[in-house]
């Protein structure tokens, strides 16, 4: 009856999941989502909506997507070697070995293994057990493959090892027999026989050798002596008939054969870098150093070929060359060959040549000769080689005789004192600098810092860059002491110039620095002045030979440029706040005036101080200023007291002046006692500045205001300058530049402001507003609404991304906890299983022990 109830009951449940499965959903509870009108390629995402499919589709892309990147975390699917410091390059094998070993150890320890009392550890080296390797069952593998594996021919280890075979076994009734009554060898004697054996082997190879060497002499002998009437001469006339019957050769074969004698292109030599080539230049100039140190000493350097040369005793001179010519010389005299010993022809040449030089070459080759007989007497005798063994091990270094040493007179002595040294040391501060420099010319003293940067090239050492940076520096400074020396050293500083340049390109940052913090100061101290003054001194002369050199040093066409920007600033808050007091002052602000016209030669930037200070020059040259067709503007005045500092007053100097160059030196300090002088000096001031003016107009020309800008300078230089008594060259300059002006096209109309249009009245028109989202604020524009639609699309976003890292972690938490039930419900079925057997075996041993009872 059990049995029967159990089956209805399972096909009751049977019956049960199919109606269930087979039960559909209620229609009232689908969602249609229904379409006024089909758009073709719009994607519908739920046509029809059941309750809780949204849901379950949820959780199922869950379990495909984040439950699977769960239960894969911290898996990984190739081999990871993860043995302890197996990447760690800075460990040693040995201690790699160690730790592993402590690691091994520790995890064997653990509670699992507390009370395993009884078991004992296996030790290995390398994977292998020790156990088993103390068994020995590997046998050796011979190298010799002929051989049987693993066996010695006793004979060979009697030989070689003094052990075993025939040597030290020992001896039975039949070979004492054998042997005849005679004694047992013993070992050493062996060995002795075994090494006269060896050389008497050797000894006979050698005597066959020799036998066979004479056999092939006298066989050639021979052969020379009959070789002649193996020969058949033809008579001559069927020579020639041979030579005529020849053909041709075509011009292609003589082509072909041209192109294969023409010669063939040689490979290039490898460029070499920057480094190289400094590498080079200091290993050549320490060369001549120590060359110009040995002759100082009076040492004369002795020859690169003659040193002493150690030569193995096992060496078998096969790397020699010959230096002389080595082939023999015949002669054909008494019906014989005369040939000619090498060694005589040789000796006779060497003393054509040279002399004690050669015979002591020739003396130390016949020593060399001599021990290399000594050294193959082996050939000989194999007794005399076994007795020389120990002799030829302590010497096996051959030393060719020193050669003499010339000597060097004290002339020689005295001029390499006289001589600059090849390499220096950078200097650390600046002094050292200037009391390496001082006591020497100016060719000198570029050729010193020229072998200063080639011995401290940044390529040779660490701290090289370093010394050179420093240097700069220095030289920087040096060339501005230079210029503040009464007479000024200009020689030197032109001399010293080409070398900046080089330090410049090495180390362009460096040299920024230097030289925007001269700048700095100088601009600095002249504001400061400016503020107290007014006015301030022009740049004194050291200033303006930085300024020369920045313009050599760095790019003056860049629009915008960290060294030449300020530098042309202060050029022209030079020519507009320095007032012109003196000849001095007006040579100073002119070569201002040649440093901005060169630093605007490329960019062609328009300068109005420039303009302004040589107009206001050659307002200082016009005699009558009473009537004026022209403004002047500051730092000149239109008359005072220095404003007649060009006015020639006699006017026999005007005769006498020359075209010259003004001078450099008359910025730091001009002597002109005399009437004349100072009327010369006026006179190239004036030649200089009509040079300056014309060249502005050259660089100005195509300019849209070039007229508009030069109308003052015409108009000074045609209606004041043109009456006045000048030099027939500044004449000719003035009429050039009065005629460049003239002929320039008609002044363009001076740009002004285009008119306004009038502001209308304001009308009462009504303010007509756009409604475009009913319901939403109004009143904003276009670019507000879109920002407050991206605001909400970002928080309905972030919301929805909130939502769904909860979701995610919920699914995670009862995935976690499932998993936890699932341990523990696996863990009570074992215990429960443990007890009951534990229980059955109680049960057992009990009844066991009842009827062991009865």
């Amino acid at each position: 009856m059990g049995k029967v109830q159990k089956k209805k009951s399972l096909a009751d449940k049977v019956r049960k999941t199919k109606t269930s499965t087979e039960i559909k959903n209620n229609p009232f509870e689908v969602k249609i989502n229904r379409k006024k009108f089909e758009v073709l390629g719009q994607k519908i995402k739920h046509d029809v909506g059941l309750p809780g499919v949204s849901r379950s589709k949820a959780i199922k892309k869950r379990k495909d997507t984040l439950l699977k990147e769960y239960k894969q975390k911290n898996k990984s699917n190739k081999f990871i070697d993860r043995r302890f410091g197996e990447y760690d390059t800075k460990m040693a094998p040995e201690d790699k070995i160690l730790q592993r070993f402590a690691m091994e150890r520790q995890r064997g320890h653990d509670k699992k293994d507390v009370y395993n009392l009884n078991e004992e550890e296996e030790l290995t080296h390398y994977g292998q057990s020790l156990a088993e390797m103390e068994k020995f069952t590997d046998a050796g593998n011979s190298d010799d493959e002929t051989e049987e594996k693993g066996l010695l021919s006793a004979e060979l280890t009697a030989s070689h090892f003094g052990g075993g075979g025939g040597l030290l076994r020992k001896k039975g009734p039949g070979d004492q027999e054998e042997e005849g009554g005679q004694r047992t060898k013993s070992r050493q004697e062996l060995i002795e026989e075994l090494i006269q054996k060896s050389k008497q082997e050797k000894r006979e190879r050698q005597v066959k050798k020799e036998e066979a060497q004479e056999l092939t002499e006298k066989l050639d002998q021979e052969w020379k002596s009959i070789q002649a009437l193996m020969v058949k001469k033809t008579p001559k006339d069927a020579d020639a008939e041979k030579t005529e019957e020849k053909p041709k050769v075509e011009e292609y074969d003589m082509m072909v054969r041209e192109l294969g004698f023409e010669m063939k292109a040689q490979p290039s030599e490898k460029l070499k870098t920057p480094e190289e080539l400094a590498r080079e230049e200091t290993e050549k100039l320490q060369k001549l150093e120590a060359d110009r140190l040995r002759r100082m000493m009076g040492d004369e350097g002795r020859d690169s070929s003659q040193h002493q040369v150690h030569m193995s005793a096992d060496d078998l001179n096969d790397g020699f060359i010959l230096d002389k010519h080595d082939k023999k010389t015949l002669a054909y005299e008494d019906g014989k060959w005369n040939i000619e010993d090498e060694s005589e022809g040789g000796q006779d040449e060497d003393e054509a040549e040279s002399g004690e030089d050669q015979e002591t070459d020739e003396e130390g080759e016949g020593s060399i000769e001599k021990e290399d007989d000594d050294g193959h007497s082996d050939l000989d005798s194999e007794e005399e080689e076994s007795e020389n063994e120990e002799e030829n091990e302590d010497d096996d270094v051959v030393s060719v005789p020193k050669p003499k040493k010339k000597s060097v007179t004290k002339e020689e002595q005295e001029a390499a004192k006289a001589e600059l040294p090849y390499t220096f040391t950078a200097p650390e501060n600046y002094n050292c600098l200037k009391n390496l420099l001082n006591c020497h010319t100016p060719d000198n003293q570029r050729l010193i810092v020229a072998r200063m940067q080639k011995s401290n090239h940044p390529s040779l050492a660490v701290g090289n860059k370093l010394k050179l940076q420093n240097l700069l520096g220095f030289l920087l400074e040096y060339v501005g002491e230079l210029a503040t020396r009464n007479p000024p050293d200009l020689l030197t500083v032109d001399k010293l110039i080409p070398e900046l340049y080089t330090l410049c390109q090495m180390f362009p940052e460096a040299a920024r620095q230097a030289l925007q913090s001269i700048m700095g100061d100088v601009a600095h101290s002249m504001e400061e002045v400016i503020e107290v003054n007014g006015h301030a001194p022009f740049p004194t002369l050291d200033m303006l030979i930085y300024l020369k050199v920045i313009a050599l040093l760095f790019p003056t066409s860049d629009f915008r440029h960290p060294v030449t920007t300020p530098a042309l600033l202060f050029i022209g808050q030079a020519l507009t706040k320095c007032p012109v007091r003196s000849l001095q002052d007006l040579t100073s602000g002119l070569v201002l005036c040649c440093l901005a016209v060169e630093y605007v030669s490329l960019s062609k930037r328009f300068l109005p101080e420039l303009i302004n200070f040589l107009f206001g020059t050659l307002h200082l040259a016009v005699q009558d200023k009473t009537s004026l067709g022209y403004s002047v503007v500051p730092p000149f005045r239109r008359s005072g007291k220095h404003c007649d500092l060009l006015v020639v007053s006699d006017s026999e100097s005007i005769s006498s002046w020359s075209r010259k160059s003004l001078p450099l030196s008359a910025c730091k300090h001009l002597e002109l006692e005399e009437d004349r002088d100072r009327d010369q000096h006026r006179l190239t001031c004036l030649s200089t500045c009509l040079d300056l003016v014309k060249r502005c107009c050259l660089l100005y020309k195509e300019l849209t205001s070039f007229t508009h800008i030069f109308q003052p300078i015409r108009v000074l230089l045609s209606k004041h300058l043109s009456s006045q008594t000048l030099p027939d060259s500044l004449q000719e300059l003035q009429s050039e530049i009065v005629e460049m002006i003239s002929s320039a096209p008609a002044a363009h109309r001076v740009l002004v402001f285009d008119k306004k249009k009038p502001i209308p009245l304001k009308l009462l028109t009504p303010k007509i507003v756009e409604v475009l989202d009913y319901g939403k604020k109004r009143g904003s524009s276009r670019e507000e609404r879109e920002q407050e639609r991206l605001k909400h699309k970002y928080k309905k976003e972030f919301k929805g991304a909130l939502r769904e890292i909860r979701k995610d972690s919920r699914f995670l938490a009862r995935e976690k906890l499932s998993e936890v039930m699932n341990r523990d419900a696996e863990r009570k079925r074992k215990v429960r299983e443990l007890f009951g057997s534990l229980a059955t075996q109680e049960g057992e041993w009990k009844a066991l022990k009842r009827r062991k009872r009865k």
